[in-house]
C-alpha cells in the first residue's frame, strides 16, 4: 500500500461499536472483495470491501473478519483470516501479510490462515444464535458480480439451516455514516492531495489542450502523493460534453473560449474526496459564463448554509432546488409565469439541474446512507450544485466536501480555488 500506516485504534473502535448493536450469542462474518478479472489472465486492480476494511484495515484479497463477542472462548471473540504466503506467491506477487503484521494493522490479536476458516467456524458457530452476513445494500447498487459475501450467504445458509441469519448492511450503514477524527484525517488528505492536482492545473490549461493530457497531469500529481490515483473515473468534459453528466471519454480537444467541468478528486488509504471545479480554457471567463458561474457559486454558499444538524436530505434538497429555481430565473431561462404554469410532477428546473445537490463521502464515494435519518455532527457530505444549459453548449458544477458540526460545518476544500476571480488570475499569471 502507498499510504503511510493508520493508527489501529480506529479498527478497533469500529468492532466495539459494531459488537454493541449485535444481539445476544451472534457472530458476524465479512469478507474480502475477489479481484475482478478482465480478458485472459488480466485482473483489475484490487479494491477491498469497505466493511471488512473499516472494521480491520486489512487491505488484501482472501480475507475474512469474524466478530463474536459473547463467544465462550475470549481468544476467540475476534478473529481474522489471511491468506496464506508461500515462496511461489511471493516470487510472483510480492508480500503479503504476515500474522504479526496483520496484528499491528487491525489490533486483532488471534489470527488464522484463510484456508482454516471453515473448520475454525465449526468448532464456534453452534455457540450462536444468530448469523449476521453482509451484502451490499447501498440504493444504488445494480451490480450482477456475485461477491464473496453473496457467495458465502449461500454456502452459510446451506450448512447452518437451523440458525437465525441477520442483516448487518443496516447497522453498518448506522456507523459508517458518522466519521472519527481518524477518518476525517484520512478524507481531509485525499482532500490535500486533490487541492495539489487542481492547482497544477491552472497553469497548465490552454487552448488546444487535450481532455487526456489534464487526466494526466491529475494522475501524475496523485500518485506521487502516495494516492492509488483517481478516487472514481475522472470527469474532464470541455465545451458541450460538460453537459453530459457521465462523460468520461475524455479525448477531446479543449477550445477557446469553451469551460472545462473537472469532476476529478484523489483517493487516500481507501477514503475518498470528491472535487468539481469549472474553468476556462483559455482563463477568461465570458460575460454569460461568468453569470452561470457565478449563480452555481450562490447555489453553493446557500447549501453550505442549510446543510445543518437536523434537517432531512428530501427537505434540503427542495430548499437548494427552490433557490436555483430563482437563479435559473435570473438567467433568463424561464419567468416567474412560467413556474406558475409548470407540470409540478415535470419541473422546469430540471432541465436544467437534474441530480441530488449532496451525498455523503467516505470509504465509498458514494457513501452508504439512510435518507430518512436527519443530518448529524460527524456526517461528511458533498455539496455540488449545477447548471446544464445544453442549447448554450454550457455546464458549470462546482462540488466540494463538508464536515457537519455541532454549529455548522467545515468545508474541507475550502482552501482549493472556487472564486471566478482567483481562478482567473491564477491562471493568468
Amino acid at each position: 500500500m502507498k499510504y503511510l500506516p493508520i493508527n489501529n485504534e480506529l479498527f478497533i473502535e469500529n468492532r466495539k461499536r459494531l459488537a454493541s448493536l449485535l444481539k445476544p450469542k451472534s457472530l458476524a462474518i465479512f469478507n474480502s472483495n475477489d479481484p475482478m478479472p478482465t480478458n485472459a489472465d488480466g485482473t483489475m486492480g484490487f479494491q477491498q470491501n469497505s466493511d471488512l476494511f473499516y472494521l480491520s484495515g486489512i487491505d488484501q484479497e482472501e480475507s475474512i473478519l469474524l466478530i463474536f463477542p459473547d463467544c465462550p472462548d475470549p481468544k476467540h471473540r475476534e478473529i481474522l483470516f489471511l491468506k496464506e504466503t508461500s515462496e511461489l506467491i511471493a516470487i510472483w506477487e510480492g508480500y503479503k501479510y504476515t500474522k504479526e503484521h496483520a496484528k499491528e494493522v487491525s489490533g486483532i490479536e488471534k489470527i488464522y490462515w484463510t484456508s482454516q476458516f471453515e473448520a475454525v467456524l465449526t468448532t464456534l458457530v453452534f455457540e450462536s444464535e444468530y448469523i449476521y452476513l453482509n451484502s451490499n445494500e447501498h440504493i444504488r447498487n445494480h451490480s450482477t458480480v456475485q461477491t464473496r459475501d453473496a457467495k458465502f450467504i449461500l454456502w452459510a445458509k446451506e450448512h447452518f439451516p437451523l440458525h437465525k441469519f441477520e442483516r448487518v448492511a443496516p447497522l453498518m450503514h448506522h456507523l459508517r455514516v458518522i466519521k472519527s477524527e481518524y477518518e476525517i484525517a484520512q478524507i481531509s488528505e485525499a482532500c490535500r492531495i486533490t487541492e495539489l492536482g487542481f492547482r497544477r492545473l491552472l497553469n497548465f490549461v490552454k487552448p488546444d489542450v487535450t481532455e487526456y493530457e489534464i487526466e494526466a497531469e491529475l494522475i501524475h500529481e496523485f500518485v506521487r502523493n502516495r494516492s492509488k490515483g483517481f478516487a472514481y473515473t475522472p470527469i474532464i468534459a470541455s465545451g458541450a460534453n460538460a453537459c453530459v453528466l457521465h462523460y468520461i471519454e475524455n479525448s477531446r480537444p479543449c477550445k477557446d473560449g469553451d469551460l472545462i467541468l473537472l469532476d476529478v478528486a484523489a483517493e487516500y488509504a481507501n477514503y475518498n474526496s470528491d472535487l468539481t471545479r469549472t474553468i476556462p480554457v483559455n482563463g477568461r471567463f465570458t460575460k454569460r459564463q461568468r453569470a452561470v458561474y457565478d449563480a452555481v457559486h450562490r447555489a453553493f454558499k446557500f447549501a453550505q448554509s442549510i446543510l445543518k444538524v437536523g434537517i432531512l436530505w428530501d427537505d434540503y434538497q427542495k430548499e437548494v432546488e427552490r433557490f436555483i429555481e430563482g437563479e435559473l430565473v435570473d438567467l433568463g431561462l424561464f419567468s416567474r409565469a412560467d413556474i406558475e404554469k409548470q407540470n409540478s410532477d415535470s419541473p422546469l428546473l430540471k432541465k436544467y439541474f437534474m441530480h441530488g445537490t449532496s451525498h455523503h463521502l467516505g470509504l465509498d464515494v458514494h457513501d452508504v446512507w439512510n435518507k430518512y435519518r436527519k443530518v448529524e455532527a460527524g456526517m461528511v457530505f458533498t455539496i455540488e450544485p449545477g447548471i446544464y444549459i445544453r442549447e448554450e453548449g454550457l455546464g458549470i458544477r462546482l462540488e466540494n466536501n463538508i464536515l457537519i458540526t455541532e454549529t455548522g460545518s467545515i468545508d474541507l476544500m475550502e482552501s482549493i480555488p472556487m472564486d471566478a476571480d482567483e481562478i482567473e488570475d491564477l491562471m493568468n499569471k
